[in-house]
């Protein structure tokens, strides 16, 4: 299994998300181990290139992915990564 690539730091998540995650049973935690593998989700080519440059010059890192009734999430990494968090795009 992949290790991670870089540290989530503190884990943070708004309301939306957890509710989210509620509705359909799923856990953050899947989605957050996809993101710090490097599995950053629905992204296109010129997003995902960029967050392999901040692996290596430590901007922020960012991912997208859908939960199983269409709800899309966005995961943040800060540049520093001391903090990582869960939201909904309508939360940004």
């Amino acid at each position: 299994m992949p290790t991670a690539k870089f540290s989530l730091g503190q884990i943070v998540a708004t309301p939306g998300a957890l509710d989210a995650f509620e509705k359909t049973g799923q856990s953050p935690a899947e989605f957050l181990s996809r993101h710090v593998r490097g599995d950053w989700g629905d992204l296109c080519d010129e997003d995902k290139q960029t967050n392999e440059d901040a692996l290596s010059d430590g901007g922020r890192i960012f991912s997208a992915y859908h939960l199983s009734d269409g709800t899309k999430i966005w995961i943040i990494t800060e540049a520093d990564r001391s903090s990582t968090c869960v939201l909904l795009p309508s939360e940004y």
